[in-house]
């Protein structure tokens, strides 16, 4: 009792402590201190400050720049935030009119259209070197090789133009017609009969969904990937040297990267496509392709 009566006399507390410098003193000393330090700082520096800067309000030997205003938020971002590719706009008529499956107004006339997806088959066809993958690759020089060889850059050439919005889907579309038109009729000239050519065609039609899907699954990954598919499709999975399929990988990721260089908008007119040679004897050639000029006449 004579303890506590002692202590309520005194007053005494336990008085907090603070790390100041690596050093415990006491809250109300250190809040002295501080503005002792702050008082005396403040003070050091109007006096030194010479009679030209204190009008400005600079202090010698130290750049003072304009505060920067920050900006909180608690927004999250998300997809949308970023920018997105243009996509063609389209009116509700012509969406009407491409879900009952016709196809709408395009960007250029559909009769153009025609005329260069004729000549990019055609540059699929006759532009290729069909004797140079048959000997490089040991590949049989049959109808079903050829077919194969060109269903390989025909389909090079869809990636390329699905790339061009609602014009480049439907080139793709007028594509596919002319290469099935032309393969019944080199059947036709070869004097194969109805029945069997029907067959083939089937036949055919099951390699092209199936090649399309396995070169799709191929560009998009890794190169083992993509010459699996080569592998499955372009070799009947029958290649006993691993150096045709490593050409054809290499021969595929070049003629993509230089369709990619392409004017899109000269592909929709012209659809010149020019392949490179399966082994080039220019590397740097891939990187400058040629740009075709467009002609009105005679279209």
């Amino acid at each position: 009792m004579a303890l506590l009566v002692r202590v309520l006399r005194n007053k005494t507390s336990i008085t907090p402590w603070v790390p100041v410098c690596s050093q415990l003193i006491p809250v109300s000393s250190a809040q002295g201190q501080w503005g002792r330090m702050l008082s005396d700082t403040s003070q050091w520096a109007m006096t030194s400050q010479s009679p030209a800067l204190r009008g400005s309000g600079q202090t010698p030997g130290v750049d003072i720049r304009p505060s920067r205003k920050y900006h909180t938020t608690n927004k999250f971002l998300t997809t949308k935030d970023f920018p997105q590719p243009v996509e063609e706009k389209v009116g509700a008529l012509t969406k009407i009119i491409e879900a009952m499956g016709f196809t709408g107004p395009l960007k250029y006339s559909k009769w153009k259209i025609k005329i260069a997806a004729l000549r990019m088959y055609t540059s699929c066809v006759e532009k290729t070197d069909f004797e140079e993958f048959f000997l490089r690759c040991q590949i049989p020089d049959t109808f079903n090789s050829w077919f194969l060889i060109t269903l390989l850059h025909v389909w090079m050439c869809l990636v390329r133009m699905k790339q061009e919005g609602r014009s480049g889907k439907y080139m793709c579309r007028i594509i596919v017609h002319f290469m099935w038109e032309d393969v019944e009729q080199r059947g036709k000239v070869m004097g194969v009969s109805p029945y069997i050519l029907k067959k083939n065609m089937i036949l055919m039609t099951n390699s092209f969904y199936a090649a399309i899907l396995g070169y799709d699954e191929g560009i998009l990954s890794d190169d083992h990937g993509l010459a699996a598919a080569l592998w499955r499709t372009l070799f009947n999975q029958k290649c006993e040297d691993p150096r045709h399929l490593e050409l054809l990988v290499e021969y595929v990721r070049k003629q993509m990267q230089y369709l990619d260089s392409m004017n899109g908008e000269d592909l929709l007119l012209t659809g010149e496509v020019s392949w490179r040679p399966l082994v080039e004897k220019n590397p740097e050639s891939v990187l400058k392709p040629h740009s075709p000029t467009y002609n009105d006449e005679g279209l």
